[in-house]
């Protein structure tokens, strides 16, 4: 917020410059730029908003807050194309909001990153793109794509603990698949808000970047991005009263995802987010994956925990996350979940097993949906216009409850 005491200065595609400023996106213009790739201009500003936005979700502290969580975040952005930006500033911000439950107040200013085209440029001869991060989810999806006679190019936003896994499994699926790994490096000074709401943002940009640079753009056809995950996270309905709002990630949701979209369209980027499994469960995508036999192999090492970082790279076990993992491998039954959890006895009864938090929610969650019934239980979680085939989302919910009982059943949860 330019002039006020509460202002950070962060530049972008470059270094900090002292100790009061922050950075990002310099470490992923070098590696665009490295691998010749010709990206559209209008890609590069979203991915310039992305990292700004990133940035200070990374910088504004929620304990901060009058009310302990929401943020009023006002951010000044150099673009190249801001006259058209200006057009979308609130389409971005209402997005932004219904991502992070925050207030956002977008500016944008002449003056952004345009970066030279490459003298003998790249275009990769994929045909689409798919978010590849190591998780089980994304896995599922690169495998099931390489299957159907796709040619996805794998984007992965490289992550402590997931970098070798990312590289792992895009050399065994199909083959092996194109890769691209980006990191947006954000830091800002001082203590760092470690909710990052905001940090699907950056993946999905990456991907947008990467889809303007495919041959198949450049000869003026769309690319569709593929953003993999089971409906029931994307959907994420809250468990209880306690987990309304930021407490759930709302990466995939259809509604975050559909207004997205809207911007890529205004800004005649041709690239189209699909979830080709809205209407999965987890447990449904492990079972009715097209190469069963690479799955079991690789099924194990992936990553789904919430808290993965903070165990010292070690899956939980208890996360919300993690009891969707868990269940989904039950539901699959195409191998032992040999994953090596923190903390493996659900139903063991104290503070780090059944007791806690996230496992007693979702105890909660499925006494409540088996006594009310499960619209009763979801509420407003599907009333969003942007949600098309409310049927057989509700559907799906239910089937992922299911998946979640047998669990808790399996472990003795009470």
């Amino acid at each position: 917020m330019p002039g006020s005491d509460s202002a950070l200065r962060v530049i972008l595609y470059g270094q900090a410059r002292s100790e009061g400023q922050g950075s990002a996106g310099d470490a992923a213009r070098y590696e665009i730029q490295r691998r010749r790739l010709e990206c559209a201009p209008r890609a590069w500003d979203l991915l310039s908003i992305a990292l700004s936005v990133v940035t200070a979700d990374l910088a504004a502290l929620r304990d901060q807050s009058p009310d302990g969580w929401t943020r009023e975040i006002e951010l000044d952005i150099a673009v190249a194309d801001a006259p058209f930006w200006a057009g979308q500033a609130r389409p971005l911000a209402e997005a932004l909001a219904f991502l992070t439950t925050d207030r956002w107040t977008l500016r944008f200013h002449e003056g952004g990153v345009q970066t030279a085209q490459p003298r003998d440029p790249v275009r990769p001869p994929e045909d689409c793109v798919v978010l590849l991060s190591g998780g089980l989810d994304s896995l599922v999806g690169a495998i099931d794509l390489a299957a159907a006679g796709r040619r996805p190019f794998a984007i992965s936003q490289t992550v402590r603990g997931d970098a070798d896994k990312q590289v792992d499994f895009a050399a065994r699926i199909g083959g092996g698949l194109g890769h691209l790994q980006l990191n947006h490096n954000a830091s800002s000074p001082g203590a760092q808000e470690s909710s990052q709401r905001a940090r699907s943002l950056i993946f999905i940009a990456f991907g947008v970047l990467a889809a303007t640079a495919l041959q198949r753009y450049h000869d003026g056809d769309r690319v569709p991005l593929y953003v993999c995950e089971n409906g029931f996270i994307a959907v994420n309905p809250p468990l209880t009263g306690g987990r309304l709002g930021s407490l759930s990630t709302r990466t995939a949701h259809p509604e975050f995802l559909g207004r997205l979209q809207r911007v890529l369209d205004a800004a005649d980027l041709r690239v189209g987010i699909a979830n080709p499994y809205g209407a999965k469960t987890k447990g449904e995508m492990l079972r009715e994956c097209a190469d069963q036999t690479l799955l079991k192999a690789e099924a194990v090492r992936s990553t789904s925990c919430g808290r993965f970082q903070r165990f010292n790279y070690r899956q939980c076990g208890r996360c919300v996350p993690c009891q969707v993992r868990r269940a989904a491998f039950l539901a699959w039954g195409g191998i032992p979940d040999t994953t090596d959890y923190v903390y493996e006895p659900l139903g063991r009864n104290d503070a780090d097993h059944s007791s806690f938090d996230d496992v007693r929610s979702v105890a909660i969650a499925l006494a409540a949906a088996r006594a009310d019934g499960i619209e009763t239980w979801l509420g407003h979680a599907l009333a969003s216009p942007l949600i098309g085939d409310r049927a057989a989302l509700l559907a799906m919910l239910k089937r992922g409850m299911a998946e979640l009982h047998t669990l808790h059943e399996a472990y003795g949860v009470t």
